[in-house]
């Protein structure tokens, strides 16, 4: 299991996340990974996925089969 963290990273957080201090996720593109965290817990544990496997993910939320 990896547990490098890269640093530098530009993290983006849901355009459905408030200001409310609700359920939020951030997503970070790594060189071979794309990175997901909790917002309120940014220095915790880190989801990540290799680039095809989200592209995937996001393909198939866009045609409802989530």
């Amino acid at each position: 299991m990896n547990t490098e963290r890269p640093a530098g990273l530009d993290w983006i957080k849901s355009t459905y996340s408030g200001d409310e201090g609700g359920e939020c996720v951030e997503v970070a593109a790594a060189l071979s990974a794309v990175l997901v965290r909790d917002s309120k817990e940014r220095g915790g544990p880190q989801l990540a996925f290799a680039r095809d496997a989200w592209t995937g993910f996001l393909f198939d939320l866009g045609q409802g089969k989530s």
